[in-house]
């Protein structure tokens, strides 16, 4: 009876603690600080650096998202723009700032603790992709185009509005068509989202590409530097492809710990590297925008005695592109937030779309190593992720549905929530940039992206699709 007495306390006892860590990590503090974290960063961004009306971007960017609206009613802001600041609450409580640093982006502060400071002046490198268009818009000549653009500018019948904010195609390396929505130009800084993974995965192909990175050892992080630590194994193509069995989980609810690290969390990649694992290393694909910070803390480290992150950044990727809007926000630490914080115009964002329908070469000169390109579009298990990119290159029904919609079988693209994306066609060499803060989801009006791929392909000469093959 004792036995049977101390087990039912052990167990009552078990399951206090589990309701009690439950409690402490479904707390909803947590997420409406996450709320007023994201409020404020968002208004922040697109207040004080692409220029636009706080109140839409609150009505369009916030209000709107299915995970924030039931929340978002009580939400309040104020900008501030003598300081280049927004602060965001909830009932006036869990409040948050973000604040705009010159060359660093805007992010949320945490106390009194200093944020990263300004990049130094920098010397420039050589612009080796040639100017893909002049100062002004290049309205589409071509009818086929014209049309193309008509329909994603329109919104779709009983769909939520796209409200589109830029759309440029590349052909040959130049615009053949582009078309803005009021208030955003040709050098108006857009923010990607996860599009910006695919930033950081071309700064580590460069690294790459200068034997100073290999992608299948064990990842550089001091955390797991001890080889007893079972984490030591995960290399730095698992944190590209996300098998890195990581326990960090990411719901976008603002309750899980990937939210956190982006609104509340001071050294964003040292709060993922502290997360032990899950699973298996390698064993399973999940969606992770930690994974990307960790990449994003390697290639920092990696840069450090070339002048810091910032400057290895327009030395050897912007300036060779000719990227002179990219923005590489940082964290409190220096650590650019490459999960979902790099700003760029949309054509600066087509340029990178170009190094890589380019197989990474531009002017003669090799930006990415030979391979990267094939590397990046490679299908992750099986699944319609690469590493830092999404492909076609996969027999995965996602993949296989946006090739019978239209867009070719040897594409590959970079993503991000509403509706950030670069579609990249190497066989046609073909580029298609489409922005906006289009709140279908959760695929972001990829329906309408087929019909734009589509209709753009038909219109251009040579530009047709290649055949479907097996993936690797």
């Amino acid at each position: 009876m004792r036995k049977l007495t101390t087990a039912i306390l052990v167990i009552t006892a078990a399951s206090a603690v589990a309701a009690a860590a439950a409690a402490f990590e479904f707390r909803p503090d947590k997420a409406l600080r996450v709320a007023t974290g994201l409020t404020a960063e968002t208004l922040c961004t697109d207040v004080f650096i692409t220029g636009l009306d706080p109140q839409a971007v609150f009505a369009q960017a916030i209000r709107a998202r299915p995970g924030i609206s039931t929340v978002a009613r009580h939400i309040t802001y104020r900008v501030d723009r003598g300081r280049r600041s927004v602060s965001a609450a909830w009932f006036g409580h869990f409040a948050s700032t973000a604040v705009l640093r010159p060359g660093l982006g805007c992010l949320v502060v945490h106390g009194d603790v200093p944020v990263a400071s300004a990049p130094t002046a920098r010397e420039t490198a050589p612009q080796l992709l040639p100017d893909v268009a002049g100062p002004e818009v290049t309205p589409p000549a071509n009818p086929g185009l014209k049309a193309a653009l008509d329909h994603v500018f329109t919104d779709a019948p009983g769909a939520p509005p796209r409200w589109l904010r830029a759309v440029v195609v590349l052909k040959d390396g130049h615009v053949v068509a582009e078309r803005y929505a009021p208030g955003i130009g040709v050098d108006t800084p857009l923010i990607g989202y996860s599009a910006s993974k695919s930033m950081i995965s071309s700064l580590v192909g460069v690294l790459v590409r200068q034997g100073r990175i290999d992608v299948h050892a064990p990842a550089p992080v001091a955390a797991w530097a001890d080889a007893a630590d079972p984490r030591h194994a995960i290399t730095t193509d698992n944190l590209l492809r996300m098998t890195s069995g990581l326990d960090i989980a990411q719901t976008g609810s603002g309750f899980d710990p990937a939210s956190r690290m982006l609104f509340t969390e001071r050294d964003m990649a040292g709060y993922a590297e502290a997360h032990g694992l899950a699973r298996p290393i390698g064993s399973r694909w999940d969606y992770s925008d930690a994974s990307t910070l960790i990449v994003s803390r390697i290639v920092r480290d990696a840069a450090a005695d070339e002048g810091g992150v910032q400057a290895f950044a327009r030395r050897e990727l912007f300036d060779p592109l000719g990227m002179k809007t990219a923005i590489l926000t940082a964290d409190a630490t220096g650590t650019p937030v490459g999960s979902t914080g790099i700003l760029a115009s949309a054509r600066d964002w087509a340029k990178l779309g170009e190094l890589y329908a380019r197989d990474g070469v531009v002017g003669g000169q090799r930006i990415l190593p030979e391979g990267w390109v094939d590397y990046s579009a490679r299908s992750t298990l099986g699944t319609s992720y690469g590493a830092g990119f999404w492909t076609n290159r996969s027999t995965d029904p996602d993949a296989r549905g946006r090739a019978h919609g239209g867009m070719p079988c040897d594409m590959l693209y970079a993503s991000g929530v509403l509706g950030q994306r670069v579609y990249i066609v190497p066989s046609a060499d073909v580029v298609i940039v489409r922005f906006g803060v289009t709140q279908k989801w959760p695929d972001f009006d990829i329906e309408g992206d087929k019909r734009l791929v589509r209709e753009v392909l038909a219109a251009l000469p040579a530009a047709a699709k290649p055949a479907c093959a097996k993936a690797g």
